[in-house]
């Protein structure tokens, strides 16, 4: 639907917080026309606060609480920016970003939640971990189970509700996994839970008692060491993981805003508006005046109504509505093993039955962000072609190299060209990049472009760049100049203006990183976004793909599977116990990281090279035994390949393009069936350099290139021919 109408405004959701996560549920339900959405958070996922206890407890393993942004940004239509929000420039509208440039906004919120870390308590940054945010705790507090002490040591800093939570869930997952623990809770208040009704107190401290968690209150922590919380008394409490809940705090940057803020957090009016009439904000980060609120995330999901028809409202001109959120909720605090404790209004009630109560309405919560609803598309008109019927039901057609025309037609259309007829043509079809003799030096030309597999114009113009001077690489050149060919989706004056300049500043760096040129280019406005590069380069020593001999060891420098994960994005895949936006995050980063480093490693000793793209790392390296007249083993267990990919291609994904590779190389390869050989055939982009060197100097090419930071391996051996490729 929102290709149909030009983009004119931008709407940017500054955090995943609950209220956000919300809001972009219910627009991809509804979607406002002419309105590009924006998610800015520095992680793919983001956790849901009412399972933290649970998963901290050992009842939930960690992605049962989080929230994949990067499925639901696809169903909203959104684009994601994984980044972190450092200001906001309200004059110039537009939200300033740490790792990239600033992007502008029409309407804003912000739902970037509070931190709970002590930065002014010496040593803490070093040692200590905050409870919020939430993600780097969960993570963090894996790997100290993982350790698996005898006699672990925590120390929980905030005695209120959170801290007695995380005390009881942190004394019970040791406990299961069979260590001796020693939990200690700490406060610089008198009592326990400050503000807690004297009923729930009592039986909270109970409980605290039976699970003999120490309890030290009016003591002041100076400083946190390696093993230590050093009180101001002097005394040390020994400490393996500290963890700290002591407080809401806003994130620092909002009172560089300029907005109006109440103790750092953002003053917000029933409209959910901050002092600045198009700048909205919800959740902890949110303090709201007309009725102020304990920071509980029970107000975030309520608020994401109101938010998501004002957010509306600011865009199209309308009539805003009021929050007004109920002046108690029903607390339900979880006691370390699976029971609860609700509390509300001085009403109380314990056990199993609350905790699965709990367990209920919190699975509930996250099953919205699990199996999305299919969304009608375009109806087809009664009477069309029974084909084009077939067609409207297969898997859409998937960007990047998997758009790429297939292995077989391809081959036919350049049947047909032939040698080269003129003496300056030193290569013809069939290699990374033409050769050409040019005065007494030898310069490679290519030229490739990608349909756009996200609306991030920024990242998607980088992942061109680099995929497009991978021929160049490829063939041992040293790239020269660039030419752009940008096709824009419809956008408004404004905001054509800035897609172009950040492609164009994106790929720059690139080129200029590359120590080539960015010298113009040409542009159109379409239907889609699509990139193209037209790179020249200057070889001292062409790389082809043929050369290649018997006993060369193949060297593969990236891992493969970004056809696989970019399909599954694009189709909202669900695999149990994955991440699919962690694995998107990795994937977006392979893709983006320039091979020319590695190729100028390898380009000086390799006998044969070239790039694994759009026709998988079987297609490519087939092309090389081709060009060689060689064979080929492969020791499938050795590729390297991206996280998920495999437990995607076991769930039956596959790039658009899969099946043209498989029909154009099953017939030359011997292989067993599995997922890992079907990942042989999947299309990449941004691939790396498959390379054949001397056998004796592969290993020590190989750690070169890991140093460097890249995943190689000797995946294989080349052998004598007819051509073939054996696979095991």
């Amino acid at each position: 639907m929102q290709a149909d109408w030009p983009l004119v405004s931008d709407l940017v959701l500054v955090g995943g917080g609950h209220a956000h996560a919300l809001v972009a549920r219910m627009w991809g339900m509804d979607p406002m026309p002419g309105v590009r959405v924006t998610i800015v958070n520095p992680d793919p996922v983001a956790p849901y606060t009412g399972m933290l206890p649970g998963h901290i407890a050992g009842h939930y393993p960690r992605e049962a609480l989080m929230i994949d942004l990067v499925r639901l940004a696809r169903f909203a239509g959104a684009r994601l920016i994984l980044d972190r929000a450092v200001g906001i420039d309200r004059e110039k509208r537009l939200v300033v970003l740490e790792g990239r440039g600033p992007i502008r906004f029409d309407v804003a919120s912000v739902d970037v939640g509070i931190g709970s870390g002590l930065p002014e308590l010496p040593g803490f940054a070093a040692h200590g971990v905050a409870a919020k945010p939430l993600g780097d705790y969960a993570q963090r507090w894996e790997a100290f189970v993982a350790r698996r002490l005898v006699w672990p040591r925590v120390v929980v800093i905030g005695a209120g509700v959170g801290g007695v939570e995380l005390a009881l869930a942190s004394m019970h997952r040791l406990h299961r996994d069979g260590a001796r623990p020693q939990v200690t809770l700490i406060d610089r208040a008198p009592g326990v839970l400050p503000g807690v009704p004297s009923g729930t107190r009592a039986r909270l401290m109970a409980e605290l008692e039976a699970a003999e968690i120490a309890v030290l209150t009016g003591v002041e922590p100076v400083a946190v060491e390696r093993d230590a919380v050093v009180l101001a008394d002097g005394q040390r409490i020994g400490s393996d993981f500290t963890l700290s809940v002591a407080g809401a705090r806003g994130q620092g940057w909002l009172a560089g805003t300029g907005l109006e803020t109440v103790d750092g957090h953002l003053l917000v009016g029933p409209s959910l508006q901050t002092s600045d009439p198009a700048i909205f904000a919800a959740g902890d980060c949110a303090h709201l005046g007309h009725a102020p609120r304990p920071k509980a995330g029970v107000y975030a999901v309520r608020a994401a109504p109101v938010l998501a028809a004002n957010l509306k409202a600011a865009l199209a001109g309308g009539r805003m509505r009021a929050f007004h959120p109920q002046r108690d909720y029903l607390k339900l605090v979880s006691l370390g093993d699976r029971r609860a404790l609700a509390d509300r209004s001085g009403l109380r009630a314990g056990g199993g039955w609350l905790w699965r109560w709990k367990d209920r309405i919190d699975r509930r919560f996250m099953a919205m962000f699990e199996d999305y609803p299919a969304m009608p598309g375009p109806a087809l008109p009664s009477a069309v072609p029974a084909a084009l019927r077939r067609a409207a039901a297969e898997r859409p057609l998937c960007a990047g190299c998997g758009a790429k025309v297939g292995p077989g037609a391809l081959s036919s259309a350049l049947a047909g060209i032939g040698a080269p007829g003129r003496a300056d043509v030193l290569s013809g079809p069939g290699d990374d990049a033409a050769v050409l003799a040019v005065g007494g030096a030898v310069q490679v030309v290519t030229t490739d472009h990608l349909r756009a597999f996200t609306p991030d114009a920024r990242a998607m113009a980088r992942i061109a760049a680099v995929h497009a001077l991978g021929d160049v690489w490829a063939m041992g050149a040293e790239p020269q100049a660039v030419l752009a060919q940008v096709i824009l989706p419809r956008l408004g004056e404004a905001m054509q203006a800035e897609m172009l300049a950040e492609i164009m500043e994106a790929a720059g760096a690139v080129v200029r990183e590359a120590g080539a040129e960015l010298v113009g280019g040409h542009t159109t406005v379409g239907a889609e976004l699509t990139l193209g590069f037209t790179v020249t380069g200057l070889a001292r020593r062409v790389v082809a793909k043929g050369g290649a001999r018997p006993g060369d060891a193949l060297v593969l420098t990236k891992a493969i599977g970004t056809g696989v994960i970019l399909a599954a994005e694009m189709g909202l895949a669900r695999v149990p116990e994955m991440m699919l936006g962690e694995a998107w995050a990795v994937a977006m980063a392979a893709m983006a990281r320039p091979v020319g480093p590695a190729a100028a490693l390898l380009a000086p000793e390799a006998h044969a090279m070239t790039d694994v793209t759009g026709f998988g790392l079987a297609g490519h390296l087939l092309e090389m035994l081709e060009a060689s007249g060689c064979s080929a083993e492969l020791d499938l267990e050795v590729v390297p390949v991206l996280p998920g990919a495999l437990e995607l291609a076991e769930a039956g994904w596959e790039s658009s393009l899969a099946a043209a590779n498989r029909a154009a190389v099953d017939w030359r390869m011997e292989a067993p069936a599995g997922p890992r050989v079907a990942l042989l055939a999947d299309p990449q982009t941004g691939g790396g350099l498959l390379a054949a060197v001397p056998a004796e100097r592969a290993g020590a090419l190989v750690d070169a290139l890991r140093e460097m930071g890249e995943p190689a391996a000797v995946i294989g051996r080349v052998g004598p021919g007819p051509v073939a490729l054996r696979v095991g």
